[in-house]
């Protein structure tokens, strides 16, 4: 029998955060044990709206929901409007729900009661700015020992090859030093998701035409809101296609037989002055990089992973089609 996970869903509610939920929700070896909300892809009072809407599509609206950080440690927060609309689900829905149960402690506080209740028994998974991570280490400095596992939509990988371009790196850059106390944390097991692998991992013109066509609640849900985010894509590639960044990381989760190249070692965060990345501190070939870099703990750094084996059991969890234990 598959096991179950328990997850705990930190998240700035945008369109790829929507569509992770969602899924989560669809598998059966998934019990979603609470959502804490963060600003990032919308403000967080507006990420609270869309976990109510996610959650009210899924059949789960008796889930713990939290209200998080509305901005960085330090700084002002950047809200992504332009690629997730300014209600962060594409503007294309007219109410706004509220979760039915919002609970009183603040989503680091709830983050830190669940992990020190059941150590070891939840997986926690942050895939907005790490601003609730960090504010909850404050309480509890060894609170990633606490959690089974973290896997975190985040980072870079190590440097990419020499004249390569990589997407930004938004969930980092929006706060460098709670991603820094993150990585510098101990930790049970801390997974890397990065743009590195995220960005090449696309939900095509196809598989939205089989969301449409699916003639579900879920399916039309999640074919609404990713039309909007090709509305942003198209000018990256020209074509109506978007990367599933969120869904990657919290399929990789709960199948983490997916990834199929991987590396091991510490991250740090690093500036070029432009954008904040973490950046396992290697280059591309594997050598070290040329500055002394920070010690931190052991993260696992997904490389590589089976595209297709994901988006096609993304595309069918999100069509509504049912959502089976994986073998």
């Amino acid at each position: 029998m598959t096991e179950k996970r328990h997850i705990i869903f930190d998240t700035d509610t945008g369109i790829d955060d929507a569509l992770a939920l969602l899924y989560l929700a669809g598998r059966d070896d998934v019990e979603i044990a609470a959502v804490t909300s963060v600003y990032g892809n919308t403000p967080v009072e507006a990420a609270l709206v869309n976990i109510a809407r996610v959650l009210t599509v899924a059949g789960l609206s008796d889930v713990p929901v939290a209200r998080g950080a509305a901005g960085p440690i330090n700084g002002e927060p950047r809200i992504a409007a332009h690629v997730h609309g300014v209600d962060g689900l594409g503007d294309v829905f007219t109410d706004s729900p509220s979760p039915a149960n919002l609970v009183a402690e603040s989503s680091a506080e709830l983050i830190v009661k669940m992990l020190r209740e059941k150590p070891g028994y939840y997986d926690l998974l942050p895939v907005g700015p790490m601003t609730n991570i960090g504010l909850a280490l404050e309480i509890e400095p060894e609170l990633l020992t606490l959690a089974r596992s973290t896997v975190i939509m985040g980072g870079s990988g190590p440097f990419p090859p020499l004249g390569a371009v990589q997407m930004v790196d938004a969930n980092i850059h929006n706060d460098p030093e709670a991603a820094r106390r993150m990585f510098a944390a101990p930790r049970s097991e801390l997974v890397m998701v990065g743009v590195n692998v995220t960005a090449g991992t696309i939900v095509d013109e196809q598989a939205v035409q089989a969301l449409h066509r699916a003639g579900t609640e879920w399916g039309t849900f999640s074919a609404q809101i990713l039309e909007s985010y090709m509305d942003f894509y198209q000018y990256a590639w020209g074509r109506r296609v978007s990367p599933a960044h969120d869904g990657l990381a919290a399929a990789l989760l709960v199948q983490p037989e997916w990834i199929t190249e991987s590396r091991f070692g510490p991250v740090n965060i690093t500036s070029d002055g432009f954008f904040t990345r973490a950046h396992l501190m290697e280059t591309d070939s594997g050598l070290p990089v040329s500055w002394p870099s920070d010690p931190a703990p052991v993260t696992h750094v997904v490389m590589d992973v089976d595209r297709e084996a994901f988006l096609a059991d993304f595309i069918e969890v999100l069509s509504g089609r049912g959502g089976g234990a994986r073998p």
